[in-house]
């Protein structure tokens, strides 16, 4: 099976080797997405609340670019410097998705790329 890049202006352009997400099939991976601003590329402010709104801002943009919604997520990764912004995460997350919600894990790590305080990565399945 072929795979395929996707890519789009309306996320933060990756800073690295990688891609912001891959489609294989009917499977997108979208690479961990920080609260940069995609025109800027500078982190969105230093309040948790305004990172997290621009993380899933980037998420849906990547999810639009591969032909789908946060709604075809069926499984998100979250990456916090501070687990206690969890109910935050929780709260910004109602935004973007409709029940039923997908599989998560949020877990608590020392450090981020450029000093934020959460990233999110996820697997989509495309609508047929």
């Amino acid at each position: 099976m072929s795979k395929s890049v996707i890519q789009t202006d309306n996320a933060p352009q990756a800073i690295g080797t990688y891609s912001q997400a891959i489609k294989s099939g009917t499977t997108v991976y979208l690479s961990g997405q920080i609260p940069l601003v995609p025109e800027t590329m500078l982190v969105i402010s230093e309040s948790f609340a305004e990172q997290a709104q621009q993380v899933f801002k980037n998420i849906q943009a990547v999810c639009d670019a591969a032909g789908g919604t946060t709604n075809d997520l069926v499984k998100v990764n979250i990456f916090l410097t501070d687990l206690s912004n969890f109910a935050t995460v929780n709260e910004v997350m109602s935004q973007y998705f409709k029940q039923p919600y997908p599989a998560r894990a949020a877990v608590q790590v020392s450090a981020l790329p450029k000093g934020v305080q959460i990233e999110i990565d996820g697997v989509m399945e495309l609508p047929e």
